[in-house]
């Protein structure tokens, strides 16, 4: 799983995570929806991608070196 840092100015109910957040709380998040969270910069930095984003990145670099 992937985390995020909540820095949003107050306390946040997220349903998907089936709990509220605190401001400055790092939380973990999907996978599969990180670009979600982090793709909101007034609430939401990064502090840990997913673990499969890096994989496939360097298969893609792989597959352009033959």
């Amino acid at each position: 799983m992937a985390k995020v840092r909540f820095i949003g100015p107050s306390t946040v109910t997220v349903p998907e995570l089936g709990r509220t957040v605190e401001p400055d709380e790092v939380v973990e998040v999907p996978d599969a929806r990180y670009d979600g969270y982090v793709c909101q910069p007034v609430n939401w930095e990064p502090v840990e991608e997913p673990k499969t984003a890096p994989a496939k990145a360097a298969a893609k670099t792989v597959k352009g070196d033959d």
